[in-house]
């Protein structure tokens, strides 16, 4: 019979290496002919020779040495059966033995398939089923106490709660780990997410079971790309009882150095998308993992890709709403729901745009005799009127400056109509302040100066992507300015640009003749618009 050393004898961890080489070594490195991952082994501890029916045992210079039933040794001739220690890992030594023990090498990779979304069993009827009292609501091959299964089911319930309670992202993927940490046995468990569909799964959270069994997140994320490669390219959870002997495991190195004696990984499958993985690691024992831990732990991660999908899409819904408000600012509603599906992107642009300045004529003397909450209160009647008119016109609303207020046309969206909506939004405002000022019996006239000036300019958001503010820079915009203020109260006034692309005949137009304006080396030809009722635009 071939002599052999039982690693663990009788214990949980029980394997058998057969000795049929004339020298064996005994180490924690993987090249070693006797290999257990121990942090009390040496790279190369000892070396067991068989030569000619004798069996010699000889340490290696090993940090922690080698025993031979108790008693130190350098180098040391076995008689026969014996207990051999080297650090605290602990050897049977058989010259002959033939019990039967649990196989060293070509573990399978048990594999478990949740299913698609739509196939998965609803978990009130996993719960509910009927079952024997002794056994788990996961149908366990084995039977456990009713303390174990009950805290299964208790997980599970708590996961699925997880489900109708609102929480932020990183609140969930905390406390699914928390939840595998009460009920399995693992000494570290890592959840990866992908941040988009193809891309890779990478650490989002993760723990390691301390000393008093407290689960600690303050460390490095740990884990095996190998494991989640498979379980991820597969699209099954997988059970490695053995990582250092199983088949589809390959080398193992990164194994062997994060001292993962057993693992199991399920894949995070939501609405048929695969979000990430699942995985934990038992760093002490092999085998510590039976097909019902995990028949559970796919249970547990479907269950917590739901939970993760839905935190997800409610932060998704949520950062959606603020973005829409803030559009809404600036843009027409059916311009936002563009911006929002993405055909009118809000980088920075250069176009021809139509600009429209206007403002309260003789404002600081108006309101020089109110008070000044009453200022306000008519600052927050005409301004919600003037922004509904440039909305209606499909316009851009830039921005109010004191008194002032600032549209654009052309941008982000460009149309060929962009001067002739521009004009007529104009027109609409001066009707709209006359009815005001019947309607507020201010102690002065409300009037407004408008004026609007067509050509290039750069648009876009200007500042972060957390803080909307889209403005228009370049000389279009100054010159909507100075055009205001040739404008008297009541007119509206364009530059010949924006006149040479209106439809011919729509407004009725008096030329003002060259105009100076500031900072201009030379004058603007002008129009004045025409609109009161006594001589209206030709329509």
């Amino acid at each position: 019979m071939v002599a052999r050393l039982i690693l663990d004898p009788v214990g949980p961890d029980e394997r058998a290496f057969e000795l049929r080489k004339e020298a064996s070594t005994i180490g924690r490195t993987r090249d070693n002919d006797v290999f257990v991952v121990h942090p009390s082994l040496s790279r190369h501890h000892a070396r067991l020779l068989l030569r000619g029916g004798l069996a010699i045992i000889e340490d290696l210079g090993s940090k922690n040495g080698t025993f031979v039933d108790g008693v130190s040794v350098v180098r040391r001739e076995l008689g026969g059966p014996c207990s051999i220690r080297c650090g605290d890992v602990v050897l049977a030594f058989e010259p002959g033995a033939d019990r039967p023990v649990a196989p060293t090498s070509g573990t399978p990779t048990l594999v478990f398939d949740g299913g698609s979304s739509s196939e998965r069993q609803p978990l009130g009827e996993l719960l509910d089923q009927g079952r024997d009292p002794g056994m788990t609501a996961l149908q366990l091959r084995d039977q456990i106490s009713e303390q174990r299964a009950q805290a299964r089911l208790s997980i599970l319930l708590e996961v699925s709660e997880l489900l109708s309670s609102p929480a932020a992202i990183e609140e969930v993927l905390a406390r699914i780990l928390d939840l595998a940490f009460e009920i399995l046995e693992i000494d570290r468990a890592t959840l990866l997410l992908c941040e988009g569909e193809g891309t890779v799964a990478e650490p989002k959270v993760w723990r390691t079971r301390q000393a008093d069994g407290a689960a600690d997140a303050g460390v490095e994320a740990v884990y095996s790309r190998q494991i989640v490669a498979y379980v991820m390219d597969q699209g099954v959870s997988a059970l490695f009882s053995d990582t250092l002997s199983d088949p589809r495991l390959s080398a193992g190195a990164s194994i062997v150095q994060q001292s993962i004696c057993a693992s199991m990984c399920a894949p995070l499958k939501a609405r048929e998308r695969l979000l990430g993985a699942l995985t934990v690691d038992n760093l002490t024992r092999s085998a510590p993992f039976a097909a019902e831990d995990l028949e559970f732990l796919a249970a547990f991660a479907n269950q917590a890709a739901i939970a993760i999908d839905n935190a997800r899409l409610s932060t998704e819904l949520a950062d959606e709403a603020v973005a829409k408000n803030s559009l809404l600012r600036f843009f027409p509603p059916r311009q936002v729901a563009t911006i929002m599906q993405g055909r009118g992107a809000l980088e920075v642009i250069e176009t021809e745009a139509t600009v429209l300045f206007s403002d309260i004529s003789g404002y600081t003397e108006l309101t020089s005799q109110m008070r000044p909450r009453d200022a306000i209160e008519l600052l927050n009647a005409y301004f919600p009127t003037m922004a509904d008119i440039v909305f209606h016109h499909e316009g851009t609303l830039e921005k109010y400056i004191g008194d002032a207020l600032l549209a654009v046309w052309g941008a982000p969206l460009s149309r060929e109509d962009d001067p002739e909506r521009a004009v007529r939004a104009a027109i609409e405002m001066q009707r709209a302040v006359e009815e005001l000022d019947a309607r507020l019996r201010l102690p002065a006239p409300l009037q407004i100066h408008v004026g609007i000036n067509s050509g290039v300019v750069a648009a876009g958001n200007i500042g972060t992507a957390r803080f909307l503010q889209y403005a228009t820079i370049g000389d279009a915009t100054n010159i909507a300015s100075r055009i205001c203020g040739v404008a008297s109260a009541g007119q509206i006034v364009i530059d010949e640009r924006t006149m040479a692309r209106l439809p011919m005949g729509t407004f009725k137009l008096e030329p003002l003749g060259p105009v100076a304006v500031k900072d201009k080396s030379e004058a603007l030809q002008l129009c004045r618009v025409a609109w009161r009722s006594d001589d209206d635009p030709v329509s």
